[in-house]
């Protein structure tokens, strides 16, 4: 069986996932209104999914932050020269670098047991999207407008068709809604 590929992100209402040079600043000042204990369910989606796969950006980001956001779960970073990829040493029983193409990941993952994947990054959601892997998308908009950065989606060889699964706001402003991919 397959694993299911799953998309879990924020961005800006004008469909940024960060600034042009990487930076997500907007979004760590819009999570400092977030009041404490909530996380816009995203603790459940974590804890479904068997590994991250991760783009080399969103690693290099990933990796500044103290504490390291993934705990011990599986984490496999897309990247074009992997044996590049400097992994701290205290990561390294968890984070590994692949150039496999998405459809072959899948299939490796899949193969040694991982029934959901979390699909990150900017360009590796946009491979994922392109091989037709991804089977659901959450998005979480963020009330501000960027006028320019990293767009989350781009370009495709066809129409990717979505069906609604659920939506959610909170009073601090954000919205989310998750979609299923229409096989």
């Amino acid at each position: 069986m397959t694993a299911t590929c799953s998309v879990f992100v924020a961005t800006s209402l004008d469909g940024c996932i960060a600034r042009e040079d990487g930076r997500i600043d907007w979004l760590e000042r819009a999570n400092a209104v977030v009041p404490p204990g909530e996380d816009c369910g995203y603790r459940e989606f974590f804890d479904s999914v068997d590994a991250l796969v991760m783009g080399r950006g969103t690693f290099d980001l990933a990796v500044t932050f103290d504490p390291w956001p993934y705990g011990g779960k599986r984490v496999v970073v897309m990247t074009h020269a992997p044996a590049t990829l400097a992994v701290p040493p205290a990561l390294s029983a968890s984070v590994s670098a692949t150039d496999e193409s998405p459809a072959a990941l899948v299939a490796r993952l899949s193969a040694q047991g991982a029934k959901h994947l979390y699909v990150d990054g900017g360009r590796t959601i946009q491979s994922f999207l392109a091989a037709g892997l991804i089977d659901r998308i959450t998005i979480t908009t963020v009330p501000v407008l960027l006028g320019s950065g990293l767009p989350l989606f781009g370009p495709l060889p066809g129409d990717v068709r979505l069906v609604l699964e659920s939506t959610r706001s909170w009073p601090f402003g954000f919205v989310q809604g998750t979609w299923r991919v229409e096989r």
